[in-house]
């Protein structure tokens, strides 16, 4: 198979604009189209919807996509062990994070990261909505749980410790729990709908929010979270890398602090179990760890 065609596939793919993919690859409009038409020929299946105003990818063409990649990336792993691949890391990086980690810790390094490489592109989804990795063709996401499904691999970034904590303003208001069974005759601020498990020292496992309990605000995301938090709306359960300055300052406090919330969940990087771990990929999960999870810049 023409691993050619397949580069300009992935990136007609990605841009959904064939003559700029194959301006990319230094061809001219009709030579790009004529190699995609060729390489749909020899698969039997329309991989592009083509129009004269659009370019989109056929349902075929979608599910072709991550294994024209891994193709591309088996030719380029196997070029760099004869040593002939070339040493400049390069590419489309597509990757998926939560819009509150990304906002506190990746987007300010961004520009550190493309000064260091300047032959990759970077495709991103900050959104708190989980992103569906393979399906989306994303190379690399960021996760907060814990790594349980077998069609992913990963790399640990961080444990993501969570505790539940208040505005000095709403406790002085409605005082401060002593234990968890107090927690049902407080307003809370749920993120998600999730329910954690909080565990005293002696051993014993309360539900976070308790069935009881009132839930003012629920968010789904982690910043409305906080700032909900920080306004005195109620107790929330938050991650301390999204609220540790703000502990440090005194404008939130914890809450029951001699309870830990034990779902084995941390902060990983994960790529597609089926795809080779390419340069690029390898190249941005080594930077995020180095910069963000060496310790955790949130602990220092």
């Amino acid at each position: 198979m023409d691993t050619e065609a397949l580069r300009l596939f992935v990136m007609a793919a990605e841009m959904l604009n064939i003559s700029a993919a194959g301006r990319q690859l230094g061809l001219a409009p009709a030579v790009a189209g004529a190699r995609l038409a060729k390489l749909e020929n020899q698969l039997g299946a329309d991989l592009l919807h083509r129009s004269t105003r659009k370019v989109s990818l056929s349902l075929e063409g979608a599910e072709f996509l991550p294994f024209a990649k891994e193709i591309i990336a088996q030719e380029e792993a196997g070029l760099v062990a004869l040593g002939k691949g070339n040493p400049e890391v390069s590419g489309t990086l597509r990757f998926a994070c939560s819009s509150t980690f990304a906002q506190l810790y990746v987007a300010p390094i961004l520009p550190e990261f493309l000064t260091r490489y300047p032959e990759i592109s970077l495709d991103l989804r900050f959104s708190d909505t989980q992103a569906k990795l393979i399906e989306g063709g994303y190379d690399l996401a960021l996760r907060n749980f814990a790594l349980e499904d077998s069609a992913m691999m990963g790399r640990k970034l961080a444990d993501d410790k969570r505790v539940l904590c208040a505005s000095p303003d709403y406790l002085a208001e409605h005082g401060t729990p002593q234990r968890p069974e107090d927690l049902a005759h407080h307003r809370l601020v749920v993120f998600g709908g999730l329910k954690r498990d909080l565990t005293s020292p002696k051993g014993e496992v309360h539900q976070f929010p308790p069935s009881q309990a009132k839930t003012r605000v629920q968010c789904d995301d982690g910043a409305s979270t906080r700032l909900a938090t920080l306004a005195g709306v109620g107790i929330s359960m938050s991650s301390m890398w999204s609220i540790h300055q703000e502990l440090r300052k005194g404008s939130l406090l914890r809450v029951l602090p001699e309870y830990r919330v034990d779902d084995g969940s941390a902060i990983w990087l994960v790529y597609p179990k089926s795809n080779v771990l390419t340069a690029k990929v390898r190249v941005m999960i080594d930077f995020l760890i180095e910069k963000i999870g060496t310790p955790p810049v949130w602990t220092q």
